[in-house]
């Protein structure tokens, strides 16, 4: 029998790691990733030396048939993400759905390695409600924006999203129109376990004038977290 494993990695700080990661990557037959680059600096902290395959969105079908081949060969396999847990908000839930279709018979193991999350990591430190959350992954660009921002100001649950530096300042300026008449927190966390780690927490409008007037800021990734209505 083979193994997929899903092997969560750092989201910043490499020490951020278990011990059973740093054994299943050590042990696999090979390391499936996004970015290769990326995932080699982590590798060589380690001193892993194991074959890496690339898989990201714009793999093409062929890739994933040949994972699927390696895995009803015997091979186990370990898939990563370039930051943070596989398949969450991440290509690789389009390959596990694949795996979990295709090798039925074949009676592939799939295993997760738990570890980094950026979101679970902000709502452990933000002092929200975490009884109730709803994770939003990355918010759509254009269609359906505005109806979510209405539906995150009238949630009774903790709303959590990631966003990107481009978007960050458009969404706190959403979010502060959509919370105009309320006092309720958000809490924006920024290259988290990183060097330059930011939480900033308070209502929508006194985040976005924190931001507008610390422009040095808005860069990197973007963690947010709004309070329930």
């Amino acid at each position: 029998m083979s193994t997929l494993y899903i092997v969560a990695t750092p989201i910043g700080n490499l020490k951020d790691i278990t011990f059973r990661a740093v054994e299943i990557l050590k042990s696999a037959d090979c390391i499936l990733c996004e970015d290769t680059r990326t995932t080699k600096v982590l590798l060589n902290e380690y001193d892993i030396h194991v074959p890496m395959m690339s898989y990201h969105a714009q793999s093409a079908l062929s890739r994933a048939d040949e994972i699927i081949a390696m895995l009803k060969d015997g091979k186990n396999l370990a898939l990563v993400s370039d930051a943070g847990t596989p398949c969450i908000s991440d290509p690789g839930s389009a390959l596990l759905a694949l795996v979990r279709k295709e090798c039925v018979e074949a009676e592939v193991s799939i295993v997760p390695i738990p570890g980094a999350s950026a979101f679970v990591a902000l709502l452990s430190a933000g002092g929200l409600n975490t009884s109730e959350f709803v994770f939003l992954g990355f918010l759509p660009h254009k269609k359906g924006r505005e109806t979510l921002f209405k539906e995150i100001a009238t949630s009774p649950r903790t709303m959590v999203f990631y966003e990107s530096p481009h978007r960050i300042m458009k969404t706190l300026t959403s979010l502060t129109g959509a919370l105009a008449d309320s006092s309720r927190k958000v809490v924006v966390g920024r290259e988290l376990t990183k060097l330059f780690e930011q939480i900033i927490s308070g209502t929508p409008s006194e985040v976005l004038i924190y931001f507008e007037k610390n422009p040095d800021k808005v860069r990197g990734e973007f963690v947010v977290a709004v309070e329930p209505f």
